[in-house]
């Protein structure tokens, strides 16, 4: 046989390899801009059934505009057929993220962001959801009725949620990414990105969302998940290719926020002795940290394993100052902490967010670690991480005694009286327990204790029985208290709003959305304006009670006010919102959604005369 022929051979599987590579990596934007490109074709044969199914069931989700106890604008509302789709506008029967916009971002509570955050994850909640059978995926569609855009990951997981036995490994695999983007348009659509193929059935998928961009709440009504039981065969439209983009597309990917083997990465092998290390000998130490400072983790740990030179300055503690493994969550487990482990014994600031859910982490990996590298944590991102019990909140308040910023936001698998432990951390300033179970006896404890408190966030926590008790302790003991969230808080009267407007003046942001039992005719909101002049943000969202009378107060009081809230109310007018604006020179947000006197003529004219100011006005069809 010619050597001609076993060349030609060796070519062809290369380039078949590189065909099948390109289109394992492809995301939608490659498939509809990209000419040299493969697009994977998911049409099945004839003899392969295709199932659609809706969500059987959401189980875990990151925030909701809803209560815990209704059915109204929470995550619920995925599961099984559309409520609302084809139909546009504001439903409660939709699932309804908390934020929006950069607005919080804005806020006098917004945390600092951390440094090292790859570009490529920019994910703000999620949500995830099971359906009845486990299929390998050929589509996803989600029903987006108001404000769509939002969703910019899709994640398929191994794991079946209803298997009686735990899985011995947990894999999750992205279907679909995107950066986000602005879609000008607020009405109803159904989204069907182009997923990639996975190489395992699935009845998990998890969506993630960043609504930074939108104008208004994103509105969900149902996701769609097509797919077979028996795994489909690749079919592939091909052109030329070019190996220059898939060495580029293909480190991109290595990098999808950590989905692919982290833990290798942290493993560095064996590095052999070099003769020298050329200019970097001459370059200072310090001067190589902090060249090094802007390499994302997955890089720094590449670098690593370069030579023994930059193993060190990879290895050095004061690279892992600030460390956040959030991006990471999808592959982070008891391993990568201990690899992490001897580099991370200065770590100030730690996120752990969304991290260890399923068994990945477990209660001794984070202990081990904890007792290792928290006696110089001040800050410590805890949001949704679900591995965590009292064991967990007990040693967080043993080996960690500088803590200043702690976040359980969402933690609501932690059980109550796990809450206890928090009121030893006495130099506490910032606490997120929003959907959590803590019970008034614990948060009672931790107010009292922790008196430094400049940041609070108590908002959907349902086990409070009475919020005035806790109001009164607020104001009794939190003399420094900036911000306070009590969204959805059921049960607080003008008595406990007395109380945190007379003990705390330095407040500069309230958020008492959806707090029923307020109401304007007792003078509360009146005595806030008067007491409280510092005040940037006020969130009085649904109701209805609020007036002109509450409103001209905030004019002549409150003329730092930047956001306000009024969502509902039925007695406020445009003469009062006019005296408002015009008292009120650093107004950026104003919500008169579904107020009764403020007309969409009302809100034209005051956007014409206020054009700096944005004013909300949300529809129903």
């Amino acid at each position: 046989m010619s050597p001609v022929f076993p060349m030609l051979t060796v070519l062809t599987m290369f380039y078949y390899m590189c065909l099948r590579r390109r289109a394992r990596t492809a995301t939608r934007g490659e498939v509809m801009n990209s000419h040299r490109t493969v697009v994977p074709n998911n049409r099945t044969s004839p003899l392969t059934t295709e199932l659609v199914q809706y969500a059987k069931e959401v189980v875990d989700f990151s925030s909701h505009y809803g209560s815990e106890n209704s059915m109204s604008y929470t995550m619920w509302n995925l599961a099984g057929v559309p409520n609302v789709f084809p139909s546009s506008g504001d439903f409660t029967q939709t699932a309804v993220f908390r934020t929006y916009g950069t607005w919080w971002d804005q806020c006098p509570s917004a945390s600092l962001p951390f440094r090292r955050t790859p570009s490529n994850f920019q994910s703000q909640d999620y949500v995830e959801l099971t359906f009845e059978h486990q299929v390998y995926p050929t589509a996803v569609h989600v029903l987006e009725t108001y404000h769509p855009g939002a969703v910019i990951r899709i994640l398929a997981c191994s794991a079946n949620p209803y298997s009686p036995s735990p899985p011995a490994e947990v894999r999750w695999e992205i279907l679909w990414s995107e950066r986000p983007t602005k879609v000008n348009a607020s009405q109803a659509r159904q989204f069907k990105p182009c997923i990639k193929q996975i190489n395992f059935p699935t009845n998990l998928i998890r969506l993630e969302v960043n609504s930074s961009l939108l104008d208004y709440y994103t509105e969900l009504d149902a996701v769609v998940l097509h797919g077979t039981k028996d795994k489909p065969l690749l079919s592939l439209k091909t052109s030329l290719v070019d190996m220059n983009d898939l060495e580029d597309e293909d480190y991109e990917d290595k990098d999808a926020c950590g989905i692919d083997s982290l833990n290798k990465k942290l493993n560095s092998a064996a590095l052999g002795e070099g003769p020298n290390n050329g200019y970097f000998d001459k370059l200072p130490y310090e001067l190589i940290q902090l060249i090094l400072n802007h390499l994302t983790l997955p890089d720094l740990c590449r670098l690593a394993q370069t030579c023994k030179l930059l193993n060190q300055h990879c290895c050095d503690p004061l690279q892992y100052l600030h460390l956040n493994l959030q991006p990471y969550w999808a592959n982070l487990n008891d391993t990568s902490l201990e690899f992490l482990q001897p580099r991370c014994t200065l770590v100030q600031w730690l996120n752990l967010s969304w991290t260890g859910n399923r068994g990945c982490i477990s209660v001794v990996g984070f202990s081990r670690f904890l007792k290792a590298c928290g006696s110089e944590l001040v800050r410590l991102e805890l949001s949704c991480s679900h591995f965590l019990n009292e064991t967990c909140l007990e040693v967080i308040s043993e080996m960690c005694p500088n803590l200043q910023d702690l976040n359980l936001s969402s933690c609501d698998k932690l059980p109550p009286q796990a809450f206890n432990h928090i009121a030893k951390l006495c130099s506490l300033k910032r606490l997120v327990l929003y959907r959590t179970k803590v019970e008034q006896t614990a948060l009672l404890s931790i107010l009292n204790f922790c008196s430094e408190l400049q940041h609070l966030s108590l908002g959907s926590c349902v086990m409070i029985e009475d919020y005035d008790v806790i109001a009164s302790m607020i104001g009794a003991k939190c003399k420094k208290l900036r911000t306070l969230d009590l969204w959805r808080c059921k049960n607080i009267t003008e008595n406990g709003i007395a109380e945190l407007a007379s003990g705390c003046p330095l407040l500069e942001e309230l958020d008492l959305g959806w707090c029923p039992t307020l109401q304007s005719s007792t003078g509360c909101f009146a005595r806030l304006a008067r007491q409280l002049p510092n005040l940037q943000k006020l969130f009085l969202t649904a109701n209805r009670s609020v007036c002109d009378t509450d409103i001209e107060e905030l004019a002549s009081n409150c003329t730092r006010l930047r956001q306000l809230d009024i969502l509902g109310t039925r007695m406020v007018s445009p003469a009062s919102l006019r005296k408002l604006l015009e008292s009120c020179k650093h107004l950026s947000l104003l919500d008169v959604s579904f107020c009764s006197q403020i007309d969409n003529r009302a809100v034209l004219e005051l956007r014409a005369s206020f054009p700096k100011v944005l004013i909300k006005r949300s529809f129903t069809q």
